[in-house]
């Protein structure tokens, strides 16, 4: 399961959200190019929100410039392939919690709006 767009905390806001095989919290970061990537001084903000971290690019970025703690995903308009699980740092039990709900409140809102597209008129956007 994953979500796009997700806010966990003011300031950040990841691509994709992902629950890993084992319920791990997984954030993807999509890189159009190798100036898309060299231009975000966010993502390592991003850290302290998951469990894996993941690059995910295409078969032309040159992957040598992603740094080897980080996890890669090759991905073009089909489909996509795990190249390297970048390790695994736990998250606390609290912050853990705080991420699942985020996660949950944020799919549950896009679900609603797709059942509902009216539904969604109003709120704020992001959690």
């Amino acid at each position: 399961m994953s979500v796009e767009e997700l806010v966990p905390d003011r300031g950040l806001r990841v691509d994709v959200m992902a629950l890993g095989p084992r319920g791990e919290i997984w954030i993807i970061e999509c890189k159009s190019g190798l100036a898309d990537y060299r231009s975000d001084q966010k993502w390592t903000g991003y850290l302290g929100w998951c469990d894996r971290f993941f690059w995910a690019v295409d078969a032309d970025f040159p992957t040598e410039v992603l740094p080897d703690d980080t996890g890669l995903i090759l991905a073009d308009a089909y489909d996509a392939e795990i190249v390297r699980l970048g390790p695994e740092a736990r998250l606390a039990p609290a912050r853990r919690k705080a991420v699942l709900q985020t996660f949950a409140r944020h799919a549950a809102r896009r679900w609603h709006a797709a059942r509902d597209p009216a539904a969604g008129l109003g709120q704020a956007a992001g959690g």
